[in-house]
């Protein structure tokens, strides 16, 4: 059975009711531009010591190997850009990381969709995910039309930049069209995020190194943090923003709209020394349900202790 595009236009509503800021439709197939790109980033090293990203090589780049029976890939975006923001002399937190865990946020609505889809269009054999299996996000959300692949690596879109979230439905769904695949970008000659980059992790257009991104070394990496990275970090404990707020696209930036993702009112408030003499307690407090728990307390202190000296 064939989704026609009334019936895909209805998928497009509901999403937008959710508050999924877009949404495009991409035929399930091999990814063969990513194929050389992914391999020769892994032989690099590029990936530090994210051993699971040397996994599941072939699921990454096919999705009907992930789940079978596949035919299409759903991509959709979701606004995280805050309303307010930290601010005055403090250490920082990546903007995602503002309120609860986003895998939690968007699973729900995106299993809420899939009931929308079954109810009132068709059965559906399938899974969701957002960053959390061998999905390569960006090159199916640029297949699907969501967006181009900037030159810091991740999606912008016109008029509303590039700080949202990215999140998937894979399914047996047929549709009748598919979207259109952004074939160039829109970055021009700009090379702002390159520039501003503290650690110089962007090598070139697209390539990240992320031995030297600040997000990695401070969430992924569970070792020593690197000597020589002392001074760089320019005050991020948990990752980074700077390649987003120099991005010229991101003047169109707006406040999202879901509670679920507003700070915890002491997240805002607190000073360097707030986070220096940061207990236990209050970490599990602040970081209730959010996705800075992922480095734990210990992988937090970690962070500050490095960037207090």
């Amino acid at each position: 059975m064939k989704i026609t595009n009334r019936q895909k236009e209805h998928i497009r509503q509901k999403a937008l009711e959710l508050g999924f800021n877009n949404i495009g439709f991409a035929k399930a197939d091999f990814l063969d531009e990513e194929a050389g790109r992914l391999e020769q980033w892994l032989k690099n090293g590029y990936h530090g010591k994210m051993s699971y990203m040397e996994n599941h090589f072939d699921k990454r780049l096919d999705p009907r190997l992930l789940v079978p029976g596949a035919k299409s890939v759903i991509s959709l975006s979701f606004n995280y850009y805050p309303k307010q923001k930290q601010s005055g002399n403090t250490y920082k937190i990546a903007k995602y990381a503002y309120g609860k865990d986003y895998h939690f946020v968007l699973k729900d609505k995106l299993r809420e969709l899939v009931h929308f889809v079954e109810t009132n269009i068709a059965p559906v054999e399938g899974r969701v995910f957002t960053d959390s299996a061998p999905v390569l996000e960006r090159a199916w959300a640029r297949r699907a039309g969501i967006g181009w692949e900037g030159k810091h690596s991740l999606i912008i879109q016109k008029r509303k930049g590039s700080f949202f979230f990215l999140a998937e439905i894979i399914s047996d769904l047929d549709f009748e069209t598919y979207d259109t695949p952004f074939q160039t970008g829109h970055c021009g000659s700009c090379t702002k995020c390159i520039d501003a980059c503290p650690t110089e992790a962007i090598l070139d257009n697209k390539t990240i190194d992320a031995n030297r991104c600040i997000s990695y070394l401070t969430i992924e990496l569970r070792d020593e943090l690197p000597a020589d990275m002392r001074g760089k970090f320019d005050d991020w404990m948990f990752g980074c923003d700077v390649c987003q707020d120099v991005c010229p696209w991101n003047k169109f930036s707006l406040p999202h709209n879901e509670p679920l993702l507003d700070p915890h009112p002491d997240l805002l408030q607190m000073t360097k020394q707030d986070w220096e003499e940061i207990t236990e307690a209050v970490f599990k407090d602040i970081f209730k349900k959010s996705a800075v728990k992922r480095t734990k307390y210990t992988g937090l202190k970690r962070n500050i202790d490095f960037l207090s000296g």
